[in-house]
């Protein structure tokens, strides 16, 4: 057979991602939990029952193409609105011709991409023709629909919440694009699993990214003769990520996230920032990261300075809420900050040795004194009998024994002088001496 020349070929003039668009369900990658079989959204299509909804989720997963396939499938007459683009006028005149077509007998779906950006009043012209049925909305945004949408229009519209694509999916969905002839199936494209992993790691999700670097590598590719050989080279020169590309779930992957947090528990910020850039840059979540720093504050930190653990949680929320590249700045705070705090992995040791116990002394029972007693056979029994509140004494301390008798002495907790741990040596040893002394007495 003779092989086509994918440079003189009027087919390819239109994106990939575009000429690969799915036109049925089973073509749509991930969303499983969704669109599998016996899934609610599924069979709302396959019976014909769709009504307004809202699909909720980041770029490149599927919005737009799923509420064409719904179209298609329920026969709709399929309407393409932006919110970017129309006003209430453009509202209304759509409106009015759904009308039309509603006593003509047929259903009009409206799509309206980033529904987000539209205003309370561009909302509320929606909501008449929801009501009446001349429409029905699919609403896509990569927002909360809670916060951005009005609350009379959500609550006439089902959620959907659409997720990022596994890299297995785009894996799929790329491998599918090398053999389909719509996209390079009728082209002898030379490209190994491990530089489409690379593509779909770079991706992070979006399948419209990933279609697009496909693209991209392949057009920018070796040509000898019909075929068309893809190198590393190729990849890091399309996307710019030169030798930081890297498998997230491989060994580069451990041992970057392993160098950031030792060189933050080195107290090294040089070293932490330039680990942070490298796993950021390479492509790697900024919610991991931002996640891996949060157990840090607690385990390397710790009550040296319980700040850290609030720095690390705004860090991360701060990355949900921005993302790349805009958080890079945010997580650089946070690393600082963590870099430069005192350190102790007392909590760490704590629950550790607490751990111990709790597996090899499963059966000690609570002590009656701390066990509550809502009931008159429970107080018959003597729960809660001889129980000290702290509250009722000046000082606010007891000598109640919390731990069971065969863990009486037991300490776990034993803080360092680091920072502010310090002043909590002060405060155990003063609790610590007070018992003692009242015990005697």
């Amino acid at each position: 057979m003779e092989q086509k020349s994918l440079f003189d070929d009027r087919d390819l003039n239109s994106p990939l991602a575009s000429r690969l668009r799915p036109k049925m369900l089973e073509e749509v990658a991930g969303q499983k939990h969704l669109l599998g079989e016996g899934k609610i959204l599924r069979q709302l299509i396959e019976q014909d029952q769709v009504s307004s909804m809202i699909f909720w989720g980041p770029p490149g997963v599927g919005k737009t193409t799923l509420a064409r396939i719904i179209a298609e499938r329920t026969q709709s007459h399929f309407v393409d609105f932006s919110a970017v683009t129309s006003g209430i006028k453009e509202i209304k005149e759509v409106m009015n011709k759904a009308e039309l077509n509603r006593q003509m007998g047929e259903k009009t779906i409206l799509f309206v991409d980033e529904i987000h950006r539209f205003n309370k009043a561009q909302q509320d012209a929606f909501l008449p023709f929801v009501e009446k049925g001349s429409i029905i909305l699919i609403g896509a945004t990569t927002e909360n629909p809670s916060f951005e949408i009005n609350a009379a229009l959500l609550s006439r519209c089902k959620v959907f919440v659409l997720q990022a694509l596994s890299t297995e999916d785009l894996m799929e969905l790329l491998s599918r694009a090398l053999k389909d002839p719509r996209g390079f199936g009728n082209y002898q494209v030379d490209l190994n699993d491990d530089l489409l992993w690379m593509i779909a790691n770079f991706a992070n999700g979006d399948a419209r990214t990933a279609l697009n670097t496909l693209e991209m590598v392949v057009l920018n590719g070796e040509k000898n003769g019909e075929e068309i050989h893809v190198t590393k080279e190729h990849l890091e020169q399309c996307i710019n990520r030169k030798s930081l590309l890297y498998d997230k779930k491989g060994e580069e992957h451990y041992n970057l996230i392993s160098a950031l947090h030792k060189s933050m528990r080195n107290s090294d910020v040089q070293a932490s920032i330039y680990w942070l850039a490298r796993m950021l840059e390479a492509g790697e979540d900024p919610l991991y990261v931002a996640r891996r720093v949060v157990r840090f504050a607690s385990e390397d930190i710790g009550m040296a300075d319980s700040r850290a653990m609030e720095v690390a949680v705004a860090a991360y929320q701060a990355c949900h809420f921005n993302g790349m590249p805009e958080c890079s700045v945010n997580l650089t705070q946070a690393v600082v900050y963590m870099a430069l705090s005192p350190k102790s992995n007392a909590l760490y040791m704590a629950y550790e040795a607490a751990k111990k116990d709790a597996l090899e002394h499963l059966a000690e029972p609570v002590p009656l004194a701390i066990r509550n007693a809502p009931t008159s056979l429970m107080k018959e029994l003597h729960y809660g009998e001889g129980y000290q509140y702290a509250h009722d004494t000046e000082e606010k301390l007891t000598t109640l024994q919390c731990l069971p008798d065969a863990l009486a002495n037991r300490k776990y907790y034993v803080p360092t002088r680091q920072g502010r741990e310090s002043r909590i040596v002060e405060r155990m040893e003063q609790i610590e001496a007070w018992q003692k002394q009242h015990r005697k007495k």
